[in-house]
């Protein structure tokens, strides 16, 4: 228990930002797995759209704070990398 009236609104404060940062953090993880799960089932035309939304939450996420910008950076280039294994370097290059 907070000893001060600084810490109990500190407390508060922490507990809103955890509150949000984890369904930013859930939201990014669900928008991965989309895009996964498009490639393994080998679907050019849902693989781009679930892998441009993916980004768009990683790049929100990491400007956020939420999480680290190498980290979204990271994701982003292992998404990428399975896209351009599953249907190829040219495919992506039409893509981006």
């Amino acid at each position: 228990m907070p000893n001060t009236r600084s810490a109990l609104k500190e407390l508060r404060k922490a507990e809103r930002r955890r509150q949000r940062n984890r369904a930013i953090r859930t939201r990014v993880r669900t928008f991965v797995k989309y895009a996964r799960q498009a490639i393994a089932q080998a679907d050019l035309e849902a693989a781009r759209k679930a892998i441009q939304e993916a980004y768009r939450e990683l790049d929100r996420a990491a400007r956020k704070g939420v999480i680290h910008r190498n980290t979204a950076a990271r994701l982003k280039s292992r998404l990428m990398q399975q896209f351009n294994r599953t249907f190829g370097p040219v495919q992506a290059a039409a893509s981006a």
